[in-house]
Parts: C-alpha cells; structure tokens; sequence
C-alpha cells in the first residue's frame, strides 16, 4: 500500500512576538523627539490593532515604526490588513489594523484552485482555517510548496504538519 504524505497551509500569527514588537514601538514612540507630547498609542484591542495619534503624519510614522519592529519579531506584514484612518475625539485620528488569523475562505478557494490550475497529483482541501495538501509523493509535495511560495496570493502563508502515513 502506498504512502499518503500531506502537509497544511495556515496562516497565524504569535500574539506574543505581537505583544513584544507593540511594547517596542510604544518604548521608541515615548523616546523619539517628533512624538514628545504627542497623544500617539498602539493598543492591541481583542485580536486587532489601534493606532491613534494627533495628525495622518504622525500616524504613518508610528506605523512604519511598527512595521519595522513587526519584521525584526519575524511577524509577516501581510498578516495586517489596514483600515480606513477615521477621524476621533480630541482632534484626533485613528486607524483599525486587522490581524489575519486562519486564511480566510475566499483565498483557501483561491490557494485550492491554484494547486488544481497547476495540475499536479495532489488533493487539496479546505478545512476550517487550512488547507492541507496530500499526495503519494513527497517531491511533488515539495513543488507545490515552492509554487505557493512563488505566488502572491495577499495572505500570509506558511507551511505546518508535513506528514508521512
């Protein structure tokens, strides 16, 4: 009998590394000379980020300050879907940065119809936030990886429970 070899695709993000890249932007926010007296934050708000701060400048500054602390972490930015920058109280704006946790079911289609469009001898499925990918062989396994890898397909994407049955 043959061996079903599989692996899954997930998309998820560590809250913890998550946590630390925050406290690190907050610390270099109340160190840096163009924030002094600035009513700037980064909360972590149930699972999504809020940036506010006094004017849409300091807001992209405290953002690309985020974003590279965020990458030092190892924290993927496609993992960040960013919102729209609303006005708030005081003369204030803000912005609501969603964390992707599990790939959503739109692009798990997406990701499936790809695998099957490129016409390799696997079986890929959706279930529930993943999409696992089988095969008898392991090298076609490996080439449907590089694909995915070589693909854009929006969302972050790594490679989880590589398997031999």
């Amino acid at each position: 009998m043959a061996k079903e070899n599989s692996f899954d695709i997930v998309s998820k993000t560590d809250y913890a590394e998550l946590t630390n890249a925050l406290n690190q932007t907050e610390k270099e926010i109340s160190q840096r000379f163009d924030f002094k007296g600035s009513k700037a934050a980064v909360e972590l708000q149930a699972k999504d980020l809020m940036l506010t701060a006094e004017d849409e400048t300091r807001l992209r500054n405290m953002n690309d300050i985020l974003q590279s602390k965020l990458l030092k972490r190892g924290i993927s930015l496609k993992a960040l879907d960013y919102q729209r920058i609303e006005p708030a109280a005081g003369g204030t704006v803000r912005q609501l940065v969603k964390v992707q946790q599990g790939i959503p079911i739109e692009k798990a289609k997406e990701v499936v119809r790809f695998i099957k469009d490129a016409k390799f001898k696997v079986q890929a499925s959706i279930q529930g936030e993943t999409v696992r990918v089988s095969g008898k062989d392991r090298d076609t396994l490996q080439d449907v990886m590089a694909k995915l890898k070589a693909n854009d397909f929006g969302i972050d994407m790594t490679f989880d429970n590589y398997r031999s049955n």
